[in-house]
């Protein structure tokens, strides 16, 4: 895998320098050839923690259920902010333990919570679990059940 991100991220910078310039003259080329070299280069030397994703087709229902939800989530907040005569929402914090430890994956459900609409990441505490804000939060015990079961689990045969 190693061997291809040093084949595929030079490439892909070296065609991206060439179409921002919009030339395919030799200096061009040349500079686009060094720098995409160097960034790669550099790029590596800042990651020193490597992400090691495995069962990577668990990617597409999470990708598809997360769109769903952001989806819902935006009518949802939208309802509660334009509907005048209901004005009687409850935001709240949670704590959601958390099982997960790999950081990737510990990004990646930040990601996806903070994405939502009506949801912000807010800690991670010492003991691993999840400070959520929540713009109405009606049941604690789902949304804990929400993030453990629909995000959490499929992270986690992502990346433990």
């Amino acid at each position: 895998m190693r061997r291809l991100y040093f084949l595929i991220l030079p490439t892909l910078l070296f065609v991206l320098w060439l179409v921002l310039n919009e030339s395919l003259s030799a200096g061009q080329i040349a500079l686009g050839i060094a720098l995409a070299l160097w960034f790669t280069w550099a790029a590596s030397r800042l990651r020193p923690l490597r992400a090691r994703p495995r069962r990577l087709w668990k990617v597409i229902p999470l990708f598809l259920r997360v769109t769903l939800d952001i989806i819902k989530s935006n009518i949802a907040v939208a309802r509660l902010i334009l509907n005048p005569r209901r004005n009687e929402f409850s935001p709240g914090f949670i704590l959601i333990p958390l099982t997960m430890r790999d950081p990737h994956g510990l990004a990646m459900l930040a990601c996806i919570v903070t994405y939502t609409p009506g949801t912000v990441w807010v800690d991670l505490t010492e003991d691993h679990s999840l400070k959520l804000h929540v713009l109405d939060l009606q049941n604690e015990d789902e949304w804990i059940e929400l993030v453990q079961q629909r995000y959490e689990r499929p992270l986690m045969e992502m990346f433990e």
